[in-house]
């Protein structure tokens, strides 16, 4: 049996589609923090499978609230882990201080900038030294039809504003959440001892904040106009990496995934909006 935690979050409503046998748990339903209370559901429903989707995402919020970014971010992880269950872990580009200008390989080192980062990389540590099979993947930018996220913001912004300011010096790919949830789709048959490890999993292709701002804009039909800005004009709580492109060659060659660019991934995600 199949678990995905974490399933009304923007990836888990989408492997919830995909996955219609699948039993779907949220923080109402299931408490990931609490061991004993993972350990007994993992048993009695015969789970053997894990996506776990659940993550403290609020980066900002999280330089406040490292207890709480903890629990989920790490406890959580290494209670799901510890079941005995194969496991897929979502992480994060956040891994990484974003200082690099080529696209970061998976055992590349981590130095996270943030208490988000910190913590997501404890929790990829947490899970590959307790789960027998692991499979890490990290994305980036990830977005859906469902939720809040950038994408659905910048259509908002685009109808209420003649013109907005974005981040035009932060670098990465957009994910969108379809994508990711068809290539776990396709792995969590295949995952065994062998292939457990760290993967990357974003769309092809590569632009700033601002690039991908006014792609909406345009294929929205939007008249909003986009300026580019510093980061150091919209300065926030936490630092964000000033690059994060993610090398997806291992995903591809060991899974067998095909990826598409995020311009195409976008179009169809707005077909949906």
């Amino acid at each position: 049996m199949l678990l995905i935690v974490g399933s009304r979050g923007q990836l888990g409503r989408e492997l919830a589609m995909r996955l219609p046998d699948a039993i779907c748990t949220d923080v109402d339903t299931l408490d990931i923090t609490d061991a004993a209370a993972v350990q007994k559901f993992v048993h009695e429903n015969n789970i053997d499978v894990i996506v776990n989707c659940a993550a403290y995402t609020a980066v900002d919020k999280a330089e406040d609230d490292v207890p709480l970014a903890t629990k989920v971010n790490v406890v959580g992880p290494r209670n799901l882990a510890q079941t005995g269950a194969k496991i897929i872990h979502v992480s994060t580009d956040y891994v990484f201080d974003g200082c690099a200008c080529r696209p970061y390989v998976v055992d590349a080192p981590t130095n996270p900038v943030s208490v988000y980062g910190r913590t997501k990389r404890a929790g990829e540590i947490a899970v590959l030294e307790n789960a027998d099979v692991a499979v890490i993947i990290r994305t980036a930018w990830l977005y859906s039809a469902h939720g809040n996220n950038f994408v659905k913001t910048m259509r908002r912004l685009g109808v209420e504003k003649d013109s907005i300011n974005v981040v035009a010096d932060q670098v990465g790919t957009p994910t969108y959440a379809g994508d990711l949830a068809d290539a776990i789709v396709k792995i969590i048959p295949q995952m065994n001892a062998e292939n457990s490890g760290i993967y990357h999993f974003t769309n092809e292709g590569v632009c700033s904040w601002y690039d991908f701002a006014t792609e909406i804009m345009t294929m929205s039909g939007l008249g909003c106009a986009v300026k580019p800005i510093k980061t150091a004009q919209y300065p926030t709580r936490a630092v964000r990496p000033f690059y994060s492109v993610l090398d997806k060659d291992k995903i591809k060659s060991v899974f067998g995934i095909e990826i598409r660019h995020w311009r195409c991934a976008l179009g169809q995600c707005l077909e949906q909006l």
